[in-house]
């Protein structure tokens, strides 16, 4: 999820869409709050692991 967020990111610049910044952004943010439960022992979505 965060390397698709950082795919649209660099996509965004050279489209020029802001949606694409937008959800790039929000990928990566996701990504990283759940890797970062993840990592913690919590379960994310009913399991142990989230990678």
């Amino acid at each position: 999820m965060i390397t698709l967020g950082i795919v649209l990111l660099i996509l965004s610049f050279f489209v020029g869409m802001a949606v694409l910044k937008s959800l790039g952004v929000l990928l990566i943010v996701v990504g990283v709050v759940l890797a970062l439960l993840g990592g913690m022992g919590r379960s994310v979505g009913g399991r142990r692991h989230y990678w």
